[in-house]
């Protein structure tokens, strides 16, 4: 009864405070509220205020929470009110880890995530190479070999050659991403445009796939796929400024408006260029970024003091913000190119790749905490996760100083044991996607073995219960930008099979949807805007179509986005039930 006392006389203080009274009677609001949203289920993750029904906006702020009467006192001639009719409403889902240009780059790409096999693929490329001019670039995204039912005819590596790719399209370089996007496969047209042959050499950190007589098969990775990137940046340089512009402002339309459409309110976008963000500042200027953007720079050749002039803090009435430096340490899992302590399962004579060096992470670390910049590195390989804590821990005590870095490793994915409680130890954030587990999990075993899955293959419990802040995002495009599934993808590891993936290592509902709110928040240095339904918080939340902290295990993943509020304001409806207007 103490703790429920307490918590009811937090709501009222806050509550009182903000409204510049002695208390929530309904009797004289001081200002009505431009929204109120009531007869619902309130979850605020705020362990001082118990859950309430209705919730009342001024501006782009939560102004009060408590109950519907008290509420509906704030209601005024021009105030938009939603009757969520008995539905839960949640603070605005913060996407973790995602790529937005990519997401929206992808809608206008051939969707290869449904190809049942190569032969699949081989189709829409025929069919594609009819529509174009000779010349023209096809573009694809999103296969993954495991994943297809049957193999190709031709194999080396568990991969196609080129040749089918060549035969049907031989006139038009065909560019097919890996859903890890850590690989691409090409046909001969690309692999000609590139000048990729029998003598060229791997470049560091990526690989040319070769059949045994040391032609290239079409397949590369990591930074091998630069020389095809060169090419086709050759191509599209015959273009307009203005054409390329209003392509890239479509793509990142594209990408937002699928985002509100599943809940996000902010979005953590994992690597940059200084060009997209130039084009983040114009659209924030002429108020056109419809989703927060916490952005973080992918360097690539940019000269480290070019950076600092981009750091931006709550930028555009707080929509875009970049403090943050990307970097890579390996490459993918799925792609054989996570950085392994031993070899792969399937592949003994490799432990995959290093995308960087350790001298040149050291000087971008370095630069990060002398300019005032997080540092988040991709490490996905118990190798690279390591390199990257050692390193981590490295510029930390040359600069002791420095306190509340939250720097962190993006993925976390496999992780040798000994390493799993130096996150906390070190203050790093594993920046983690719950999707990834049960995407994956069908074939982690092949990769690595039972043991190691057992013992790191994300590692949600253990390094929760290990008192690391573990936040959660879904790798948009590489997964699909849902963050019901990915939810459920935490709670359950439930895979196609109707299995579960080491379920041990399962979160609390309440822990993996904070994991998308609070800890999100912090993970971006917002926890004082973002994250729960407090009072004086930005106004950004989401209507549910189900209580996914209590239905029925089996009925989460039917959980629908209602609506999608940010900064005050409805950017999205899906439901005419709901209904808002004038009071």
């Amino acid at each position: 009864m103490e703790k429920k006392w307490t918590s009811a006389v937090s709501v009222l203080v806050i509550t009182a405070m903000f409204l510049g009274l002695s208390g929530v009677d309904g009797k004289a609001a001081a200002e009505r509220a431009d929204l109120v949203i009531k007869n619902g289920k309130i979850v605020t993750l705020d362990p001082a205020i118990n859950l309430t029904e209705a919730l009342a906006v001024k501006g782009n702020r939560i102004k009060a929470v408590g109950t519907t009467q008290e509420m509906e006192a704030l209601i005024g001639p021009s105030t938009k009110v939603i009757d969520l009719k008995g539905r839960p409403v949640i603070p605005g889902f913060i996407e973790g880890h995602g790529h937005l240009p990519a997401l929206g780059r992808v809608q206008m790409m051939l969707d290869l995530t449904m190809a049942r096999n190569w032969d699949d693929i081989v189709a829409m490329i025929a069919e594609a190479a009819q529509r174009v001019e000779p010349g023209a670039w096809i573009q694809g995204w999103g296969w993954h070999q495991e994943k297809w039912d049957k193999p190709p005819r031709s194999v080396i590596d568990g991969l196609p050659t080129h040749h089918d790719l060549s035969g049907i399209s031989p006139h038009n370089p065909v560019r097919l991403t890996h859903a890890s996007g850590h690989a691409s496969f090409v046909n001969g047209k690309a692999l000609e445009l590139a000048g990729i042959g029998p003598d060229t050499p791997d470049p560091p950190g990526g690989e040319i796939v070769r059949d045994p007589n040391g032609q290239p098969i079409g397949m590369l990775r990591e930074s091998a796929q630069d020389f095809v990137r060169d090419a086709f940046e050759r191509y599209q340089a015959q273009r307009s400024a203005e054409d390329i512009r209003a392509e890239q402002t479509k793509q990142v339309q594209l990408a937002m408006k699928k985002a509100v459409s599943h809940g996000i309110t902010t979005f953590h976008d994992c690597g940059v260029s200084l060009d997209t963000i130039d084009l983040y500042k114009k659209l924030a200027d002429e108020g056109l970024l419809q989703v927060r953007l916490y952005v973080m720079i992918k360097p690539d050749k940019t000269p480290f003091e070019n950076l600092a002039a981009y750091r931006l803090v709550d930028y555009g009435n707080g929509f875009l913000t970049v403090r943050s430096i990307k970097l890579f340490m390996d490459g993918a899992l799925g792609a054989h190119g996570a950085w392994l302590l031993e070899p792969y399962t399937d592949k003994p004579e490799s432990t995959g790749l290093p995308t960087a060096s350790i001298d040149g992470m050291t000087r971008a670390a370095a630069f990060g905490i002398e300019h005032g910049f997080q540092i988040n590195t991709h490490a996905i390989g118990d190798r690279a996760n390591r390199e990257v804590l050692d390193l981590y821990e490295k510029v930390f005590r040359a600069h002791p100083g420095q306190r509340g870095l939250r720097w962190r490793i993006e993925h976390a994915q496999h992780l040798h044991p000994d390493d799993i409680p130096r996150f906390a130890a070190l203050g790093v954030i594993a920046s983690m996607q719950a999707v990834h587990a049960t995407s994956d999990g069908p074939w982690v075993i092949k990769r690595i073995g039972e043991q190691r899955a057992r013992e790191g293959a994300y590692a949600w419990r253990k390094l929760w219960d290990s008192k690391a802040v573990v936040s959660n995002g879904t790798d948009a495009p590489v997964e699909d930008i849902d963050p019901i599934a990915n939810f459920h993808a935490a709670v359950t590891r439930r895979l196609p099979d109707g299995s579960s993936f080491f379920p041990e290592q399962r979160l609390t509902r309440e822990e993996a949807l904070k994991s998308y709110t609070v800890n999100n928040a912090y993970a971006a240095f917002e926890e004082h805007i973002k994250g729960t339904l407090t009072p004086g918080k930005l106004a950004d939340m989401v209507v549910l179509s189900e209580d996914i902290l209590t239905v029925p295990e089996d009925r989460i993943a039917g959980a629908r986005v209602l609506c999608t509020i940010i900064d005050g304001k409805i950017v999205y409806e899906n439901d005419a039930a709901i209904r808002h207007g004038g009071s």
